[in-house]
């Protein structure tokens, strides 16, 4: 069985709806990987939203938005109402207002970010996904040839408060080796 069908196969852990975190540090694939699994999902006929924390991260501010998140469009779509937010558009390197984003009630939302799956959440998590990446001088290699040498510095601080974050938060210790951990793990006590 996939995690797809493991995720369809369960109850929704977040109110009506299927929540999928896809976590690790900066620069380590999580976009790609989101992606394809909302594709996924999507194949098999689930109706399927994107979020992404950079819609609400920024280099001043990297986690205390946390509950703008969970109001704004976690709560409603958990309730089967529409999410109405702004996400950030990060577009010139620096994040500014992006347009008025709405997103209908659906069956996944796959949560794609550094600190998607955080303690917090876990016990509405469906899945809980770890993308590692390679090592950090790779990722930051990897981030500024796709977005630029400005964020150089801004990233290298990023990477240090993740590295931090991580370590507190303890994220990659509530995912499997293979990378993913269904919701029935998510909330035992042995953690």
């Amino acid at each position: 069985m996939t995690l797809v069908d493991d995720v369809l196969a369960g109850p929704p852990r977040c109110g009506r709806v299927r929540l999928v975190a896809v976590d690790g540090p900066s620069g380590a694939g999580k976009t790609t990987f989101a992606g394809e699994l909302a594709d996924a999902f999507r194949a098999r006929g689930a109706t399927t939203a994107l979020v992404a924390t950079d819609h609400y991260a920024t280099w001043d501010d990297p986690v205390a938005w946390w509950p703008r998140l969970v109001a704004e469009v976690l709560d409603p779509l958990a309730a089967g109402r529409p999410a109405v937010y702004r996400p950030l558009d990060w577009t010139t390197g620096e994040p500014r207002p992006g347009p008025v984003r709405t997103v209908h009630p659906v069956d996944v939302v796959v949560l794609e970010g550094v600190s998607a799956g955080r303690a917090s959440i876990r016990p509405r998590l469906s899945a809980l996904c770890w993308v590692p990446g390679p090592d950090p001088e790779s990722r930051l290699e990897r981030a500024v040839s796709r977005d630029g040498e400005g964020i150089r510095g801004p990233l290298t601080a990023w990477q240090k408060f993740e590295c931090g974050w991580f370590a507190v938060d303890l994220t990659h210790e509530y995912v499997h080796p293979n990378g993913l951990v269904l919701s029935s793990a998510l909330t035992q006590s042995d953690h």
